[in-house]
């Protein structure tokens, strides 16, 4: 989608390919993706490229799964960076928090103790204010990899976090690193999460742009409709997008 190589894949096909990740010891590192994504791709071509060698895209947004559909691809269901981390607490294997403001990560891994007994957290790091480039350190590397985990979650918002994973793939020996934004603050109970229904119904955007208008309104008053805009081109053959 415009130059964006977005997975086509569900859940339950998600969480397989990173089982496989983790048998396998693998490294790799996924990429959540929404329509800021995306168009935060079309304006950065070096995050585009990053985001295109992610080991999994996944539709997080609901445009994406329903452009996925009228592809042809019925399969194809929402992979929300949330719903992930939840669905991924149940599967035995060990989990790092990274990211998020002060108190944050202990907050969530607390939550998620609570919310699953036996859960395995391997550690938490709150990093301090920086930019990618100057969080992607050797010893901030050495702090996660003395705790062995197998999923290191990353929630610095998007696109720093793609940024920071790239930079810290080949330093981390976890085999999957993912990148999931607001999970952190959702799950920690910092920032109310939109209803199911409106997640459904594609209407997530607006309640996070009620709640957080200056910090949002950018991205989805301008970049929705240019998304659509750009679609629309890309659909009718009048511009090509290569990935």
């Amino acid at each position: 989608m415009l130059g964006v190589g977005v997975s086509l894949i569900n859940m339950s096909m998600a969480l397989e390919r990173l089982d496989r990740w983790i048998a396998d010891r693998e490294r790799q590192y996924v990429s959540v993706c929404t329509v800021h994504t995306v168009m935060e791709c079309r304006r950065h071509d070096d995050l585009r490229r990053i985001v295109n060698a992610a080991g999994m895209t996944t539709p997080d947004g609901m445009p994406l799964v329903w452009l996925s559909r009228l592809g042809g691809h019925r399969f194809v269901s929402r992979v929300y960076g949330p719903d992930l981390m939840i669905a991924a607490m149940q599967t035995g294997h060990r989990h790092f928090f990274y990211g998020g403001r002060e108190e944050v990560a202990p907050r969530l891994a607390a939550a998620m103790r609570r919310k699953f007994p036996g859960v395995r957290i391997a550690g938490t790091l709150t990093p301090p204010v920086g930019s990618a480039e100057e969080l992607c350190n050797p010893e901030t590397a050495a702090l996660i990899n003395q705790t062995a985990p197998d999923i290191v979650w990353v929630g610095v918002s998007s696109p720093k976090q793609e940024f920071w994973m790239a930079c810290m793939r080949p330093l981390l020996t976890a085999p999957v690193l993912i990148g999931v934004g607001a999970a952190f603050d959702f799950h920690s109970g910092t920032q109310r999460q939109a209803p199911a229904w409106m997640q459904r119904a594609g209407l997530e955007w607006l309640f996070r742009l009620v709640h957080e208008p200056r910090r949002l309104w950018r991205r989805y008053l301008v970049d929705n409709p240019w998304f659509l805009f750009e679609l629309a081109r890309q659909r009718l053959g009048l511009k090509k997008y290569p990935l």
